[in-house]
C-alpha cells in the first residue's frame, strides 16, 4: 500500500527569475501542455504539481503569478508569488528534490518556502530556502 502526502510550495521568486524556469513551473503545474525541452526527464517525467482528484480538504491548488512586491521610492518591485498544494503519492517523492533544486537558486525571501506532510501526521518536514539552496528533506 502506497503512503500519501500533502506537498506545498509557498514562495516568491525574483523578478528575474529565468523564461526557462518558469515555463518548466507552468508545464508542472498544468498551465502549459509541452514539456520544456531543457528539462530533464529522468528528474522531470511528468508533471507534478498538476492539480487532481486529491482527498486532501480543499483539493488540490496550483498559482503562478507575476506581482508587485513592495511599493519603494523608485517605483513598484515585482516578483513571481509560487504557490501549490497537491496530493502525492510516495512514488512522486523521488522527484522532489528535482523541484527543489529548479526553484531555490530564484527564491526571492530565505526562509519558509513549503512542507511535506504524511496525509495522517501532523508533523510537516519544511522547505527550508536560502542563498540559492535549500535544507535537504529527509522523508
Amino acid at each position: 500500500m502506497s503512503d500519501h502526502y500533502e506537498v506545498v510550495f509557498s514562495c516568491f521568486l525574483r523578478d528575474d527569475t529565468p523564461a526557462p524556469v518558469l515555463a518548466a513551473l507552468r508545464w508542472h503545474m498544468g498551465m502549459d501542455d509541452e514539456c520544456p525541452g531543457d528539462l530533464d526527464s529522468d528528474d522531470h517525467p511528468y508533471p507534478l504539481l498538476l492539480p487532481g482528484n486529491s482527498r486532501l480538504p480543499g483539493g488540490d491548488a496550483v498559482c503562478l503569478r507575476h506581482t508587485v512586491q513592495e511599493f519603494t521610492t523608485s517605483g513598484e518591485r515585482y516578483g513571481w508569488e509560487l504557490f501549490a498544494r497537491n496530493y502525492w503519492v510516495d512514488d512522486l517523492t523521488l522527484h522532489l528534490e528535482a523541484l527543489l533544486e529548479l526553484i531555490a537558486p530564484h527564491v526571492a525571501r530565505r526562509g519558509y518556502g513549503g512542507h511535506i506532510r504524511d496525509e495522517y501526521k501532523t508533523e510537516v518536514k519544511t522547505f527550508t530556502f536560502h542563498d540559492g539552496t535549500y535544507d535537504s528533506v529527509e522523508i
